[in-house]
């Protein structure tokens, strides 16, 4: 049967089609299952048959693998020499270039044989090194196989980024122990002989030969790495092309091997001296992927370093931390060339040595005049490598400027380092360069100018306190940060007219609003920016989106910094020039706006809070904002008048979507008014409810209905919130028209807005809710139950998040106005209150349940004494304490879940709440009535009481046990 399956695995597995490939898996698995089938793929694998196929070679060493860690460990003696047997076999066939296999086998066989390993390494096959070396001499494919194993070795047994067991960790500490006892010279006398034989026939094998020799060194003795023979050999490595990138890892791994501090030191200081002997660092090289390893080993001796300085400062240690400390500033100018070089990968590899550094410093008592020199050379490398590329796209950003903008990020974090260090430093250093290079922008590129103006822009986060002290508005104070705001907008620096400046230039301004305080003649100078070619009408999509936000941005914090006079004498003069801006526009022009939608939305807001916030009278800001949300009433009308008449469903759904945004911005508009200006204090109530009137209109249109009726609900939540009962006579008819024949995700999208009105204006809109409650009910009954196809899932989700949201809307109506089901007829109110229950009980959706349940408990807190309500003592009884206790039972009612455990809490909430309610009468009811009808024993039900007088949390976790007991 195995002789069959591996027959049948070599005729499928390489077919191309899923089932052949399924029936290939299957023989896999017979012969892993099979006691002999591993013996049948060992010989095949090693029998040079018609099973050379690289999938089925693949697949029998998977199946001898499942053997090993399955069964291997308890087999008998027999199958350990036969195991013995095929892995050397497998060696020499391996070291003959005619049947030597392809690496991923190859990797595998190695990964099998280390499994071999470490289960008999200690006792069973105690000479499995010698064994392995005696393979050496059949030439460099046998070397290769040896150099696979030992890195598979160390994957099992090593590696510390594999999770192991205590189990594992035991055992391959007790192979390591036997390995230093009885082979670790030999191995370490392999490497010698394997780098210096095949340096020059076989570059890739000293490769990886350096490649175990540095996964072995962090548990090896340091002297079997740290001496002539091998740094030596290491040195002239460094020299070589081929292998002097495994030569610099290699190195790494060695001077990074846990050490005592001063051993570590020592370590690292002998390396350096040959290294720098060498001149391994001074020879100008262009391959940037050997540059990245010598920035790499560097990071490695500083962090290391660094690590020995505080173990021997903590310990108290002086003059040995004296000598760390030197030998980690001799490293600082070899840390600055490479966080200096041109490719930013070689940069990045001492990101983390020159971080660590800086917090290193921040921990002594001061800084020498060395390490204050240290912090300007490394702001001055900083400001170099903050600059743009030559080739960077600014409007077609891709992978490379996407890495850059990280790496950018990278290097001011250390910016905010050094400025938290030495914050005076960072200042004076930042205001000589922004003095120096402003006013010169016509002369410099733009990369000089940028960066000056980033750095500037930093100082916000770099030293956040600056931004309250150095806009103080004391003219003899005048701080330097207040002086750069001063030449950055005096300069005239945002003519230069590169993306990149302008841009930067438009977040500093915004950032340091506050400065417009100290100084506001300078307003007119940045909105006139903000407005002209430089900004809004920017030949750049990028810029004039990005300042369209940024300048409402600007607007609402001058607002709120300064006083409101400072920028009222601008405002008509600043609505007249963005008025075609605020021009709507229409499918029929064929014209495309210079804003997008999305853009011009902020254009809107800003407009509004100008008008808004300025200290016009009432009157004249009724004005402005007709003015404003005049075209938007006018390109409303006449786009509707069109979408009714429109056959063509693409042109419905463009002057749909023109209507959806004439909607949203007048929505956007409303949002330049806030608590301290509302509506009604600046006499624009009138403005909007207008426009309200005009907009329901668009809820009697059939076209597009779905984008319709969205634009209008949007504008209704805004009114909400920005109106008082101005909103009241609108209501009845949005609501009649919004009602009128919806399907499910319609209600669902409506409901939030009910919600909204209930809970703004409360009992104010009882009369009207009582009236449109049980319609609003019925309507969303009569979608629950319409017929749908089981396969259709969309609305299937639509119905559930539909109940959802009616839950929520009962949840709402008790919260808030409860007299509205109080005033209902009561076979209505017996149907409202007989659904929640069916949500509590029968709905599979924890969400839904935990709204019932919590919604009920508010029931009883509300209707739950002294008969508030005739007849809700016996609903109590009859039906929400039954529900208590048959929802935890359902089978869908999982106690695993996080959620339903939230369930589960509202419900004991709601039990103990009946017992705040009915007191001793509730437990009478439970003991004499309840438990004895629902089987439950006097035992359990003492119990169950008892629990239930205790405090919430105790009773929530208690019952959590009472329910999983009772359904095992």
């Amino acid at each position: 049967m195995d002789e069959m399956a591996l027959q049948g695995l070599a005729a499928l597995a390489m077919a191309p089609d899923a089932d052949s490939q399924n029936r290939a898996v299957q023989c896999v698995e017979q012969l892993k299952q099979s006691e002999e089938g591993w013996k049948v793929c060992a010989q095949a694998f090693t029998s040079g048959t018609y099973y050379q196929n690289d999938h089925v070679k693949f697949f029998c060493l998977q199946v001898c693998e499942h053997f090993v860690k399955s069964r291997y460990q308890q087999t008998s003696a027999g199958n350990i020499d036969f195991m013995k047997s095929f892995i050397q076999t497998c060696l020499e066939m391996e070291s003959n270039a005619a049947s030597g296999s392809k690496h991923f086998i190859r990797n595998k066989l190695a990964q099998l044989i280390s499994l071999v390993f470490v289960t008999d390494f200690q006792h069973r096959w105690t000479t499995f090194f010698s064994d392995m070396l005696s393979t050496l001499a059949r030439g460099p494919l046998a070397v290769d196989m040896y150099l696979r194993v030992l890195m598979a070795v160390d994957a099992e047994v090593v590696d510390r980024d594999i999770a192991h067991t205590t189990q594992e960790a035991q055992r391959n500490n007790l192979i390591k122990d036997a390995m230093r006892e009885r082979c670790v010279n030999a191995l370490a006398d392999s490497w010698y002989q394997i780098m210096t034989s095949y340096e020059a026939s076989k570059p890739e094998l000293v490769c990886m030969c350096l490649e175990v020799v540095g996964r072995y060194v962090s548990w090896m003795d340091i002297g079997f790495f740290a001496n002539d023979r091998m740094v030596t050999l290491l040195l002239k490595f460094l020299t070589l092309e081929p292998v002097r990138e495994a030569s610099c890892d290699c190195i790494h791994e060695i001077i990074s091997k846990g050490m005592e501090p001063v051993a570590k030191t020592a370590l690292t200081e002998s390396f350096m001296s040959v290294l720098e002997s060498a001149g391994i660092f001074k020879n100008e090289c262009d391959d940037s992927e050997f540059l990245c390893k010598l920035s790499k080993l560097i990071n490695g001796i500083g962090l290391g370093l660094i690590a020995s300085w505080q173990k021997l400062s903590k310990n108290g240690v002086c003059k040995n931390s004296e000598t760390t400390l030197a030998a980690l500033e001799s490293k600082l100018p070899y840390m600055l060339r490479f966080l200096g070089d041109e490719d930013d990968d070689v940069s990045s590899a001492v990101i983390e040595f020159a971080t660590e550094y800086i917090a290193m410093l921040k921990t002594l008592p001061s800084m020498n005049a060395s390490q204050k020199k240290n912090m300007e050379g490394l702001l001055f490398t900083i400001i170099k490598k903050l600059k743009y590329d030559e080739g960077y796209q600014f409007e077609k950003e891709g992978e490379e400027e996407a890495e850059f903008q990280e790496f950018r990020k990278q290097i001011r974090v250390i910016f905010n380092n050094i400025a938290s260090l030495d914050p005076q430093m960072i200042l004076v250093k930042i205001h000589e360069l922004v003095c120096q290079t402003l006013p010169r922008w016509e002369s410099l590129d733009f990369r000089d100018v940028e960066v000056a103006i980033t750095l500037m822009y930093s100082l916000g986060e770099a030293i956040p306190a600056s931004h309250g002290q150095h806009f103080s508005g004391n003219p003899d104070k005048a701080s330097a940060l207040q002086g750069m705001m001063r030449v950055l907008i005096t300069s005239q620096v945002s003519r230069q007219g590169h993306i990149a400046v302008l841009l930067q230039f438009f977040e500093t301004v915004v950032r340091y609003d506050r400065f417009f305080v100290c100084e506001p003649q300078h307003i007119p100078d940045v909105l006139m920016a903000f407005l002209d070619e430089r900004g809004l009408r920017n030949g750049s999509s990028k810029v004039r989106s990005r300042v369209a936000y940024l300048f409402l941005r600007f607007v609402k914090s001058t607002n709120l910094s300064c006083p409101r006079t400072h920028l009222t004498p601008y405002l008509e003069g600043v609505l007249e020039q963005m008025q075609d801006l605020l021009t709507v526009n229409s499918p029929d022009n064929g014209l495309s706006h210079s804003l997008s939608d999305s853009d011009q939305l902020f254009i809107y807001e800003t407009a509004s809070t100008l008008i808004v916030s300025s200290s016009l009278e009432p009157e004249k800001k009724q004005i402005l904002l007709k003015q404003l949300l005049m075209p938007i009433a006018t390109k409303f009308n006449v786009m509707l008048t069109r979408l009714t008449k429109e056959p063509d469903e693409k042109r419905q759904q463009a002057y749909a979507d023109c209507i959806h945004n004439a909607i949203a911005l007048a929505s956007r508009a409303s949002k330049g008014f806030s608590g301290q200006q509302t509506m009604k204090q600046c006499g624009c109530v009138s403005a909007f409810t207008e426009l309200l009137s005009i907009f329901l209109a668009a809820l009697e249109v059939t076209n597009q209905r779905a984008s319709l009726q969205q634009g209008v609900r949007q504008y209704l939540h805004r009114m909400v919130v920005c109106l008082e009962e101005e909103i009241m006579p609108f209501l009845p008819e949005a609501m009649e028209r919004l009602l009128k024949q919806p399907d499910a995700r319609e209600l669902y999208d409506f409901l939030p807005l009910v919600n909204q009105i209930i809970m703004k204006f409360g009992a104010n809109i009882s009369p009207f809710l009582t009236q449109v409650f049980m319609p609003l009910v019925m309507t969303i009954y009569q979608v629950l139950s319409a017929p749908s196809d089981h396969n259709d899932h969309c609305s299937a989700e639509e119905k559930k998040l539909l109940q959802r949201g009616y839950f929520l809307f009962l949840s709402t109506i008790v919260c808030n106005c409860v007299d509205v089901l109080k005033a209902q007829e009561l076979p209505n109110l017996t149907q409202v209150l007989m659904s929640l229950i069916h949500g509590a009980v029968e709905l599979p959706d924890p969400q839904s349940q935990k709204c019932c349940f919590s919604t009920l408990k508010k029931l009883v807190e509300i209707w739950g004494a002294n008969d508030t309500l005739p007849g809700f003592s016996e609903f109590i009884y009859k039906q929400i304490v039954p529900a208590c206790f048959l929802a935890p039972m359902k089978p869908t009612f999982d106690l695993a879940d996080g959620q339903t455990t939230l369930v589960l809490g509202e419900c004991a909430s709601c039990m103990q709440e009946i017992l705040q309610k009915r007191g001793q009468e509730f437990l009478e009811f439970l003991k004499s009535d309840f438990f004895p009808s629902k089987g439950i024993s006097q035992e359990n039900g003492v119990v169950y009481i008892a629990n239930l007088q205790t405090d919430i949390k105790t009773f929530r976790s208690w019952l959590k046990k009472f329910f999983l007991q009772a359904k095992s």
